[in-house]
């Protein structure tokens, strides 16, 4: 029953993750990097504060991250700013492809190679057959869903492609998203990197449930300098820095609302991997990586029907679609064996 919890909690963080491109369409007048670095505010500096001062007791968060130490703190901050690099290309893939095939092609390629790389590399884990087979199927899954936006891509005019998906760039968004998939696997690593600092975070009576969170707030500190250089970069130049204050106060406060709740649902997703990982038994909880990122696909792609991105696709289409978001949630279910 544990693994069963832990794959709700995940799920939980999950819908949130797959969401929180949603309130970006909410967004006026401002440019994609003066949005996409306000949600990062919110994602990776506040609410990870936020989240572990409230989950490690006696206001000791501060002590924690004094006390972590060197080593796997610097891993953490550099495997979260390699992370950083496939968070930003991230964003660009659901520019040019759309929330669910941007996604599924990004998360897809995340979820292999955070899952398999850490056991390989590190000897104390086993790379067991059960996890093999959850990632295959997995994989599976994601090359179904690709193979359904091919033919999306085929049977759409032009003018649908761009009704559906407005900067719509198939070949420019598939090699953003495959950057994207391979760098954004760093942020597995740094959690794998940063397990001293879960020890560290235990012995001061945290939940399980909860060890995870100071961990998040050196891997996103890294995530939010490389975000934050590239950024501000196009906004010098470009001049979109004009966003922050030359807009109206009602566009501002607009738009830093419908950013910030973006960046919380973003963090949602790894607060509660955190706990459900903690449920999984011990020999399988580095597959929650892979339940992590298939979740993600499988709502991402419920959202990019609710949000009509396959609207003019045919029943063909709509059907291998189904059936690979079947087999991602399939693959999920292969803890419980």
């Amino acid at each position: 029953m544990s693994a069963m919890q832990g794959i709700l909690l995940i799920a939980i963080g999950s819908m949130g993750a797959a969401s929180f491109y949603v309130p970006f369409k909410k967004v006026k007048e401002w440019a994609w990097e003066s949005y996409w670095i306000m949600q990062g505010v919110a994602a990776w500096l506040v609410a990870p504060l936020l989240f572990a001062w409230f989950t490690v007791p006696d206001n000791a968060l501060f002590e924690v991250l004094a006390e972590a130490p060197d080593k796997p703190k610097w891993l953490a901050i550099m495997f979260g700013a390699l992370w950083g690099v496939g968070g930003l290309t991230f964003g660009l893939s659901i520019r040019y492809l759309g929330v669910a095939l941007g996604q599924s092609l990004a998360l897809g390629l995340t979820a292999a190679f955070g899952t398999l790389v850490p056991p390989i590399v590190n000897p104390d884990e086993s790379l067991s057959w059960i996890l093999i087979l959850g990632v295959s199927i997995c994989v599976a899954g994601i090359a179904i869903i690709g193979y359904a936006g091919s033919l999306k891509n085929k049977s759409m005019t032009d003018e649908q492609r761009r009704a559906s998906v407005a900067e719509f760039a198939l070949k420019k968004g598939i090699l953003i998203a495959i950057l994207a998939g391979v760098m954004s696997a760093c942020f597995n690593y740094g959690l794998e990197a940063a397990r001293p600092i879960e020890a560290l975070t235990r012995s001061y009576g945290t939940n399980p449930l909860f060890l995870k969170n100071p961990s998040l707030v050196f891997i996103l500190w890294g995530g939010f300098a490389t975000n934050a250089v590239y950024c501000f970069y196009l906004n010098i130049k470009k001049k979109t820095y004009k966003d922050y204050f030359g807009s109206g106060s009602g566009i501002f406060f607009n738009n830093l609302f419908f950013t910030f709740l973006a960046g919380f649902l973003w963090f949602l997703q790894f607060h509660f991997l955190g706990m459900g990982q903690s449920k999984l038994p011990e020999n399988i909880a580095v597959f929650g990586w892979s339940i992590l990122m298939a979740m993600n696909i499988s709502f991402s792609n419920i959202w990019g029907i609710i949000l009509k991105e396959w609207k003019g696709a045919d029943r063909k289409t709509m059907l291998v679609l189904v059936i690979g978001i079947i087999v991602l949630i399939a693959s999920t279910f292969v803890v419980n064996l």
